[in-house]
């Protein structure tokens, strides 16, 4: 809370040249929260309202795929192919060709692998690496940017590039070509790995924990997504919808509470002050970790154990203090998109129940890795098959012929 007055936010130098000098993350004061209000139309309600079936498309028509896949995927890689594409095709509302999108895709990877690197300006260093990465990936922008802006008829929605220049244009602050890119660049690296890290957490303990999927599938029965036969109803789902689907809500916050994609937040100290008789000196830099709040918050009863029913109304075990759950940070600097990325989760944990069967198709689990965001080691191996109207699954030819001459 004490942010611009006691604290200022700091990012490592790599992290600052990488993503430009224009973005909210890098910017401090007044500019901040000017960008802040500028940035924020981008996740309103009636924006949300209007990402919500492009949404809910996207992720439809990527399961499909998954099903189709006659081997096990990789579900950590495919879940950044997906964020990728949601942020692209969907908040951005690029057109731009497949193969196109997937060379996009290579440069973006490269671009994040390093954006925690050593700020040495060395050839074959990380950092020249994600410094080259963000040069292709600007050019990439700005021609889709300038192609977009010439492009207005045909569109049924405002996608968060037409909502953020009129937003701009409202506070008095048209955007350049510069800002528009360091812009673009910031909400897909906000959309990307955060959301496949917490996409990828929500598949595997979905796995371990069968009776939650159940448990899921019962509510959304009872709302009538689901039909008592099996097959999901026709249409598209409305923000009233998910709103109503409590024990879904509970589900993505015990997810976002054990396997909290981001560590936490590094700052500067702006003045010396006391935090509980330490005396913590002007200039010092000083960490918040919310995996470790998490971990320690005596409001959360078993913190090892997977149980969305903490967060039912008859426990209630995150209402008791401000700072025990904060998978999302805290203060002026609260995660600006974290409705878009609990609405994604959402959307994607009722296609998963209604649309799918997955299995695990390794022995074990595999260990979970931190850095640099959280994510399992080998990816996480997954066989995902399609349903049919009765949710049996469909095995691919090969397997049907077998199970038919056993």
């Amino acid at each position: 809370m004490g942010e611009h007055h006691l604290v200022s936010t700091e990012w490592p130098r790599s992290t600052r040249m990488l993503l430009g000098p224009n973005t909210v993350a890098n910017s401090i004061g007044d500019i901040h929260r000017n960008k802040r209000k500028v940035f924020s139309k981008i996740f309103s309600h009636e924006a949300l309202e209007s990402y919500l079936p492009k949404i809910q498309l996207v992720i439809q028509d990527t399961l499909r795929a998954w099903s189709s896949y006659p081997e096990a995927i990789n579900v950590y890689q495919e879940a950044q192919k997906l964020t990728f594409r949601m942020a692209i095709r969907v908040l951005l509302g690029f057109s731009i060709p497949e193969e196109d999108l997937g060379h996009l895709f290579e440069v973006y990877q490269q671009f994040v692998e390093n954006v925690f690197s050593l700020p040495v300006d060395l050839p074959f260093s990380g950092y020249r690496r994600g410094i080259q990465a963000r040069q292709t990936l600007q050019k990439g922008l700005e021609k889709a940017i300038r192609e977009k802006l010439q492009c207005t008829q045909g569109k049924d929605y405002s996608d968060a590039l037409d909502i953020l220049i009129e937003s701009s244009k409202e506070h008095g602050e048209e955007m350049t070509m510069q800002e528009l890119k360091d812009g673009t660049l910031e909400l897909i690296f906000a959309a990307y790995a955060t959301t496949a890290s917490a996409s990828t957490s929500l598949i595997m303990q979905l796995l371990k924990h069968p009776a939650v999927l159940e448990k899921l599938r019962e509510e959304l029965r009872a709302q009538g997504i689901l039909h008592s036969g099996g097959c999901p109803c026709e249409g598209t789902l409305r923000l009233s919808t998910l709103s109503g689907l409590h024990y879904l809500d509970c589900v993505i916050k015990e997810v976002m509470r054990l396997f909290t994609p981001v560590s936490g937040g590094y700052r500067t100290v702006l003045q010396t002050f006391e935090l509980d008789g330490f005396q913590i000196p002007k200039g010092w830099s000083v960490m918040y970790s919310i995996r470790d709040t998490h971990d320690t918050a005596p409001v959360f009863k078993d913190v090892n154990v997977f149980d969305p029913d903490r967060f039912g109304q008859a426990r209630s075990e995150d209402k008791d203090g401000r700072f025990h759950y904060l998978p999302f940070g805290g203060g002026v600097r609260t995660c600006l998109g974290k409705h878009l990325a609990k609405l994604f989760l959402k959307v994607l944990a009722v296609e998963l129940a209604s649309t799918s069967r997955f299995e695990l198709a390794t022995r074990t689990f595999p260990r979970i890795t931190l850095v640099p965001v959280l994510h399992p080691v080998d990816g996480l191996s997954v066989k995902f098959f399609g349903l049919d109207s009765n949710q049996n699954k469909i095995l691919p030819e090969t397997e049907a012929m077998l199970s038919a001459t056993v």
